[in-house]
């Protein structure tokens, strides 16, 4: 099978990345236009996507609208995991193939969570900002608890929940789990105890959050279920945003129900100047960087690419979204 896609054209919608030489370099490779544009609205992409053959988004919004504006469109690759900018049952009525790296960043986003764990339940954060203005004491941090035998709740174990978990037993939590594709009481391969979610909400010392955005998980962490924690948890979320209701999550924070939490996502990035967030002393803030290292930076970008030519020349990129569209993008591509 050739692996060229003749006479294609891509489009990055947007990405705030500061080199695409990744991107250019293997579209030269294998003859592929590339065109770079900076979107923010459904009106950009439309106007800048009109002749692409397929769509490098990050946070673009890809709608239906924008679906049926774009009548060359054969498929959609997201920068990252999680695919909410993208209208994929749509995309799936248009016969419009969606693609991600579901795994490129396992390894780098379950470091950062556990970096952020260690950071709070150490009190280095707290004591960093203390010393700095002339306090050498333990005050603000007190109480901090060995972390031998604390309980670890992991909300999702899927590839970076489950590394998450592996890395928090090997630290000395006893790790508990909830996933709806796990059964309550099973463990998983990887050893974790798997729990009911209200289970592990009443009873981890750390809740981590790994699960993808959607209508069912939007504001999954809502103020009734922080009246559930336990009192002095930390929360860390390396997923969405929206995961969390920040609204909820600033109050837990200001009574002391939670000790602390530690974000790299946020409802609205880059998180507002006047975010009640930055008002909190006992809150560690990450710009959403817990995805990056110079590995993962590379095989993002070069995997994407790849997925997208594979769709482009087969029909069915690489880590399909939605794999049943193979037939009906076929079709869009004899129309168009």
């Amino acid at each position: 099978m050739s692996t060229t896609a003749p006479k294609a054209k891509i489009l990055i919608t947007d990405c705030d990345h500061d080199s695409i030489s990744v991107e250019e370099d293997l579209a030269t490779t294998h003859g592929i236009e590339l065109v770079r544009a900076s979107c923010t609205s459904e009106e950009d992409v439309i106007a800048a996507g009109v002749d692409a053959d397929a769509l490098l988004v990050q946070y673009a919004p890809i709608t239906e609208r924008v679906m049926s504006a774009l009548p060359r469109l054969r498929v959609i690759g997201r920068y990252g995991v999680g695919v909410d900018t993208i209208d994929v049952p749509a995309a799936t009525a248009h016969g419009i193939a969606v693609c991600n790296v579901p795994d490129y960043a396992t390894e780098e986003v379950s470091d950062h969570a556990i970096a952020l764990t260690l950071s709070l339940a150490r009190g280095i954060t707290g004591l960093d900002r203390s010393i700095r203005t002339g306090n050498h004491t333990l005050t603000p941090v007190t109480p901090l608890h060995r972390i031998a035998g604390r309980v670890f709740g992991v909300i999702g174990l899927g590839l970076i929940g489950s590394a998450t978990a592996r890395k928090a037993r090997g630290l000395g939590y006893s790790v508990i789990g909830f996933d709806p594709l796990h059964q309550p009481g099973s463990v998983t391969e990887d050893g974790v105890q798997v729990a009911t979610f209200e289970h592990v909400i009443r009873h981890a010392d750390v809740l981590s959050l790994h699960v993808p955005l959607n209508s069912r998980t939007r504001h999954l962490i809502n103020a009734e279920v922080l009246t559930q924690t336990k009192d002095g948890a930390i929360l860390i979320n390396t997923c969405r945003g929206a995961v969390v209701d920040t609204a909820a999550l600033v109050e837990a924070l200001s009574n002391g129900r939670l000790q602390a939490a530690g974000l790299d996502v946020f409802e609205e990035e880059p998180l507002p100047a006047g975010s009640a967030l930055l008002q909190l002393d006992n809150v560690a803030l990450t710009p959403h960087a817990a995805w990056y290292s110079e590995e993962s930076h590379t095989d993002l970008k070069r995997r994407l690419f790849e997925n997208v030519l594979q769709g482009l020349v087969s029909g069915r990129p690489g880590n399909p979204i939605n794999p049943d569209v193979f037939h009906g993008q076929v079709q869009r591509n004899q129309q168009h």
